[in-house]
C-alpha cells in the first residue's frame, strides 16, 4: 500500500486530515467525520515504508527518533502538500496528516465575517488572537487575512511557524517565512530580535509558554501588530488561559498589558453542513472596545461574554448567535448546532429569541 495513492483518495474524497496505524484501515476526516477510506489493513511493513518515504531529511528523521514524534510539511509532487505528525504507539508508528490547500481563500470563501477581519487585518499595532480546537481553520484565517494584507498594502510580514503551512508568494508586500527547527531554533529566540528586522506585522503559530507570550507582548509594545493562535474554544477562555501563563504575582500587570494591546479575538469552529456538503464556521468575535479593555484590567472577564452577546454595533457575536444564523439560514441542522453550543440550554433561548439581559 502506497503512500502516494493513499495521499491521492484522501485528497479525492476532500478530506481534511488522514489517520495511518499498524493493523488499522486508512481512515479520514471527510466533513467532520471519521470515515474508512480503504478496505485494506495497514501492516507493520506497510508503516516502515510510509514512514521511510515521509522520513527523508534528516533533520525530521533525528527528531523523531530522539523524541518518538515529529511535525513536518510534506509535499507530494502533483498531490498536494501535507502538514504530518508521526508518533509513536504501542511500540510502531502511526501517521495522521493534514491537507494544506495551496490556494488561500478570501474572507468570502471561507464564510467568516469580511469587514471585522478586513479591520483586523488592517490594524498597524497591537495582538489579534484567533482562536478554537485543532483543525478548526485558525491556521487558514490567519492565512486569508495575510494574504488579505498581501493584495492592498506595502508591508513587510515576518511569519514565525512549526512547521510552515502555507506559503505566500510577494505582491504589494514582502513576506518572510520562518520555520521552527530549521530557520530558527524555537518561538522566543526568533521573536528576541524579530523588532530589529522591521516588521509591520509578525504571525506566530502558536504560544505555548510564559517565555513566547513575554516576547509577544514585547513586539507589539514596540510597535507590530502580532496574530496567533490558541487552541481555546471561546474569548474569555482565551483571555484567562493568556493571564495564567504567568505567576499570580505578575497577574495584574499582565491583564493591564492586554487591556492596551489587545485589538480583538476570533474563535472558530467547523460544523458539518447539512445534507453533508461540507464545513461551515461557527465563529465568535470579540472586539476590545474601552468597556471590553476596563473589564480585563479590573479582572472581570467572565462579564466580557454579555457584552460580546450585546455587541453586535461593534461587530461583535457570541457562539450561539452565530449557531442560532447558520440554523435559521438552514445551513446547520438544529441538533448538530446544539451539540456544538457551549450551553444547550443558552442555545436553546436564542433559537427562540430569549435575550439574557446583561447583569
Amino acid at each position: 500500500m502506497k503512500l502516494r495513492e493513499i495521499l491521492e483518495i484522501m485528497v479525492k474524497e476532500e478530506a481534511s486530515d488522514l489517520y495511518l496505524r499498524t493493523k488499522a484501515k486508512p481512515r479520514a476526516r471527510i466533513n467532520g467525520a471519521v470515515e474508512i477510506i480503504m478496505s485494506e489493513y495497514l501492516t507493520r511493513e506497510n508503516m516502515l515504508e510510509i514512514t521511510n518515504t515521509l522520513l527523508t531529511e534528516e533533520r525530521h528523521r533525528r527528531t523523531f527518533v530522539d523524541n518518538y514524534d515529529v511535525d513536518f510539511i510534506h509535499d507530494e509532487p502533483g498531490v498536494g502538500r501535507f502538514r504530518v505528525n508521526i508518533f509513536m504507539q504501542r511500540g510502531t508508528p502511526a501517521v495522521v496528516a493534514r491537507h494544506v490547500l495551496t490556494h488561500v481563500k478570501t474572507f468570502e470563501e471561507l464564510n467568516l465575517p469580511v469587514e471585522l477581519c478586513k479591520l483586523f487585518a488592517e490594524e498597524s499595532k497591537g495582538l489579534l488572537l484567533v482562536c478554537g480546537p485543532a483543525g478548526n481553520g485558525k491556521s487558514t484565517a490567519i492565512a486569508s487575512m495575510i494574504e488579505y494584507v498581501n493584495m492592498i498594502s506595502s508591508k513587510h510580514i515576518i511569519t514565525i511557524e512549526d512547521p510552515i503551512e502555507f506559503l505566500f508568494a510577494d505582491k504589494q508586500s514582502i513576506i518572510n517565512q520562518r520555520e521552527i527547527g530549521f530557520d530558527v531554533p524555537n518561538f522566543p529566540s526568533a521573536l528576541k530580535h524579530v523588532t530589529q528586522q522591521s516588521p509591520d506585522i509578525i504571525y506566530i503559530g502558536n504560544i505555548r509558554d510564559e517565555e513566547t507570550m513575554r516576547a509577544v507582548i514585547n513586539a507589539t509594545e514596540l510597535g507590530a501588530f502580532v496574530m496567533t493562535t490558541f487552541h481555546t474554544i471561546n474569548a474569555t477562555q482565551t483571555l484567562m488561559r493568556m493571564v495564567n501563563f504567568f505567576p499570580p504575582h505578575l497577574h495584574d500587570e499582565v491583564r493591564s498589558q492586554l487591556s492596551m494591546i489587545l485589538r480583538g479575538v476570533i474563535s472558530l469552529r467547523l460544523l458539518p453542513c447539512r445534507g453533508g456538503l461540507g464545513r461551515v464556521p461557527a465563529y465568535e468575535t470579540m472586539v476590545v472596545t474601552p468597556t471590553v479593555s476596563r473589564l480585563i484590567r479590573e479582572n472581570r472577564i467572565k462579564e466580557i461574554q454579555d457584552y460580546i452577546d450585546d455587541g453586535k454595533l461593534f461587530g461583535m457575536q457570541s457562539f450561539k448567535q452565530s449557531l442560532v444564523k447558520l440554523v435559521k439560514q438552514g445551513v446547520v441542522d438544529a441538533d448538530v448546532a446544539r451539540y456544538y453550543a457551549d450551553s444547550k440550554d443558552d442555545f436553546d433561548l436564542e433559537l427562540k429569541g430569549i435575550r439574557r439581559a446583561i447583569s
